[in-house]
């Protein structure tokens, strides 16, 4: 339940007389805490749309609520050039609403001046169940993970603060903060909650895998096969319904020499997380290619190649299996998210 679902529950749950705080209340009193907390649990998830057999969001939903003009605020943010150095880099030029939010034209990003990144950008969907940022976890909060492609200077090169001040001097946008904010001042805080709440409702839950989990489709036989083989060697890091476990693990793969990234250690300082990488989904596949952190391999094929030959814990998989398991992959891809026109461009 969310958080004040759960104080609705407490409230109602308290003795004749006692409050949230162990205070002597009257009865009307609880009634109207009761009132209050449905209208926030419903405005909390107005704009958020997920299936029941998805897990309750990680995100802190009370200190950000969604609302309509705060999330059309965040998507001008997102595809808006004049957030970078030289306004020429939006968040959507490395998260492409047709790549599921992710970066397909190169390998590793690309960012101001045509400067090349260390990494391939991930997909952006279902962030509201996340619990850390970017490929090796830096960032714990989806309100604070855009300050680093914002700062670096190989991405947008620009700062909040200076993104601020171009905002604020902005003829429409202290308008469009008034209606997201209460008024029309814009800080740094709500120009990362706005864009944060534009992000959290890009979620993927239209695939075929989703409409045979409410039975609205089936598997063909391939398919199944491959679902069964998932179970076997995938679930424990790809996780249903999410097909993440939101946390870390070995990618499997030797250091690029010229790259030269250790992924999590650099976070952590520590030798075992030396090419540990967070656990990215494996729904919208088709479209999210180059894989790995490093946009090494280009077909689905070589990533099994990779993990059936390195990782002990996934047995060797003939031919036929990889396949089977592909077919089974394929059953991801959410095409209604992806060419969705309410996350796309604004017109």
């Amino acid at each position: 339940m969310l958080w004040a679902q759960k104080r609705l529950a407490f409230s109602l749950a308290l003795p004749r007389g006692e409050g949230w705080e162990g205070v002597s209340y009257g009865r009307p009193y609880l009634l109207l805490t009761a009132v209050a907390c449905l209208a926030m649990a419903a405005a909390i998830n107005s704009d958020l749309d997920y299936p029941d057999y998805f897990p309750e969001p990680a995100y802190n939903f009370v200190a950000n609520p969604l609302n309509e003009d705060g999330i059309e605020l965040g998507r001008r943010l997102f595809y808006d050039e004049m957030l970078s150095a030289d306004t020429t880099i939006s968040c959507a030029s490395c998260h492409s609403p047709y790549s599921a939010f992710a970066h397909t034209d190169h390998d590793l990003s690309h960012g101001l001046g045509d400067r090349i990144g260390t990494r391939n950008a991930p997909p952006l969907f279902n962030l509201a169940w996340s619990t850390s940022f970017h490929r090796d976890g830096a960032h714990h909060h989806l309100d604070l993970q855009a300050l680093a492609p914002l700062s670096h200077p190989d991405e947008m090169g620009s700062s909040i603060n200076e993104a601020v001040d171009r905002l604020n001097a902005h003829p429409l946008y202290p308008t469009r903060f008034a209606l997201a904010f209460g008024d029309s001042v814009v800080t740094g805080e709500r120009v990362l909650k706005a864009l944060a709440q534009f992000q959290l409702t890009l979620v993927s839950a239209g695939a075929k895998y989703d409409r045979v989990r409410m039975g609205k489709d089936t598997f063909t036989e391939q398919e199944m096969k491959g679902y069964s083989l998932f179970k076997e060697s995938c679930d424990g890091c790809h996780t249903e319904p999410l097909f993440t476990n939101n946390g870390f693990a070995h990618s499997g793969l030797v250091v690029d020499p010229t790259l030269n990234d250790f992924g999590r250690m650099q976070i952590t300082t520590l030798p075992a997380d030396s090419l540990v990488f967070k656990v990215p989904s494996l729904r919208n596949l088709s479209f999210t290619h180059p894989y790995m952190h490093d946009g090494r391999f280009r077909k689905l094929r070589d990533v099994l190649k990779n993990y059936a030959a390195q990782l002990d814990k996934v047995a060797p998989l003939s031919s036929n299996d990889q396949s089977d398991l592909i077919a089974f992959l394929l059953t991801l891809d959410d095409r209604d998210f992806v060419f969705d026109r309410k996350h796309g461009f604004p017109r």
